[in-house]
């Protein structure tokens, strides 16, 4: 068993307001499976690139093993599948090639045809059986079930269970609870390593966070009652100073100096003592609350609809061309209702809710969209958003100060308001989208897997504002877990 061993890790990017890492040191084992998580912009890919040598940097990194980044960029895709996988894996045998792709459900049938022909569920498959054959290797892998459907997610997570050395960022719970036994968490204020799987580390995390609000709620108590102590103690040993200079009682002695000068030392020494515990109890305190995370409640404002049913669809088809991709289903959207579409990669669940929206899709049978019915659309794609948040704000219509305000409960940090938005990363693209549909008053919300890239703190904030507003929601989603914790019924495609 090797480890891989980081010491003082510090970086920044060129005109950035500060660190992304600073003084950063862990160690981790090679054949650990690392699950890797933390909020949108905190520098999980930038840590990657970090350990692949990609990015200049104060600090050591230090590691036996060849770091290799998934997803990996194929030169040429118009290849035999076969041939690739060999170039990833040279000493690997025909054998093997076609055991490991077995054990991810890919047909060996899928080995002879080029590689650009293979689905996006089939060429992450491929990819990850040849990186996990090569010897050597500690794989980073980047979000590889990103728009993965259920079905290849379960066959990615039952793989990357059986298997070890790997770094994975994901932000699906139940695909990090079945795959890793380390969490390497980057915090607000530092980077951890912990044993266990996400739901162990968010007990743990939880069970700290109440600790160190209630020390801090006691510390708080004790500062002020040291304060209110000293302030009492200084008072006494000032009166007694001044009765130095006063006579007793019959006017004929002078009061003993030396035994009210050694009350008022006493006293002063007191002081002095309550003064250095209180800088103590507020130094402690100072320690706490720097890594718990924010997690302001978010709000909607659906408009109430008229009518109990929004969406009726009968008996309906879809098709590009001559190819079919939805068969004679039926199903209606009823007022209140939280819907989620299921189904494979291409059974035509987007091409559904693009009809639904008002796009031109060839199509038989009947779909009934209630006249009246205010939509509000989360598409899955975000190439299109470009220009900066001052110029996104006018030329799509939601309110700037709400805009901004649901933006920065999802930890959009201030230095990305400057940002071009087409420079921001995928999770605080998607962020941005789902700011402007909860900013406009809708009947519907209609979201096509709008949780890609979005960091599991947000989608644990997203999935509490749903539960309180309870919005009619037609969504596709695969993070499994999400879809669990809100649908009210569900489409199988």
């Amino acid at each position: 068993m090797s480890s891989i061993s980081v010491n003082n890790l510090t970086f920044s990017y060129d005109g950035s307001y500060g660190n992304i890492f600073e003084n950063v040191s862990f160690q981790i084992d090679s054949d650990w499976k690392l699950g890797f998580i933390g909020r949108n912009g905190r520098g999980k890919t930038t840590f990657l690139r970090l350990l692949l040598g990609q990015f200049e940097y104060s600090g050591s990194i230090r590691a036996s093993d060849q770091f290799e980044y998934f997803p990996y960029e194929v030169p040429d895709m118009s290849r035999r599948t076969y041939d690739v996988m060999a170039d990833i894996c040279p000493e690997c045998m025909e054998w093997q090639i076609k055991r490991e792709i077995a054990l991810l459900d890919v047909s060996e049938e899928a080995l002879e045809r080029p590689f650009d022909t293979l689905s996006e569920g089939e060429r992450t498959k491929v990819l990850l059986a040849a990186l996990f054959l090569a010897s050597h290797r500690f794989l980073l892998l980047d979000e590889p079930t990103n728009h993965l459907d259920v079905d290849a997610r379960k066959a990615v997570r039952d793989y990357l269970a059986s298997k070890k050395g790997f770094i994975l960022v994901s932000h699906d719970r139940d695909l990090l609870d079945a795959c890793v036994d380390h969490i390497l968490s980057i915090n607000k204020a530092d980077i951890e390593v912990q044993q266990g799987n996400f739901s162990s580390w968010w007990a743990n995390k939880n069970n700290r966070d109440d600790f160190e609000r209630d020390e801090n709620r006691k510390l708080k108590r004790e500062i002020f009652r040291l304060g209110e102590s000293a302030k009492r103690t200084a008072g006494w040993a000032d009166t007694v100073e001044k009765s130095k200079h006063k006579v007793n009682q019959d006017g004929d002695k002078p009061l003993d100096k030396g035994f009210i000068g050694h009350q008022s030392a006493k006293a002063m020494k007191r002081a002095k003592s309550i003064a250095t515990r209180k800088e103590a109890a507020a130094e402690e305190k100072s320690k706490l609350l720097h890594n718990i995370e924010r997690y302001d409640d978010i709000k909607i404002s659906p408009i109430p609809f008229h009518k109990e049913r929004m969406i009726d669809a009968s008996h309906l088809s879809l098709f590009y061309g001559d190819r079919k991709v939805v068969d004679d289903i039926s199903f209606s959207v009823h007022t209140g209702e939280r819907v989620a579409i299921t189904g494979r990669n291409g059974s035509g669940k987007s091409s559904i809710l693009k009809l639904i929206c008002g796009q031109e899709i060839s199509h038989a049978g009947a779909l009934k969209v209630e006249s009246g019915l205010v939509i509000s659309l989360v598409p899955q794609d975000t190439s299109h958003l470009q220009g900066s948040i001052d110029e996104f704000v006018p030329r799509f219509g939601p309110d700037g100060a709400l805009f901004r305000a649901i933006l920065n409960k999802l930890d959009f940090k201030q230095d990305e308001y400057d940002k071009d938005l087409g420079e921001l990363s995928e999770g605080q693209k998607k962020k941005v989208l789902i700011a402007k549909s909860l900013c406009e008053k809708a009947h519907l919300y209609v979201w096509d897997e709008p949780l890609n890239f979005i960091d599991v703190f947000s989608r644990m904030q997203i999935e509490k504002m749903i539960l309180a507003y309870q919005p009619t929601l037609l969504f596709v989603e695969h993070d499994e877990a999400f879809r669990r914790n809100i649908a009210t019924k569900t489409i199988e495609l």
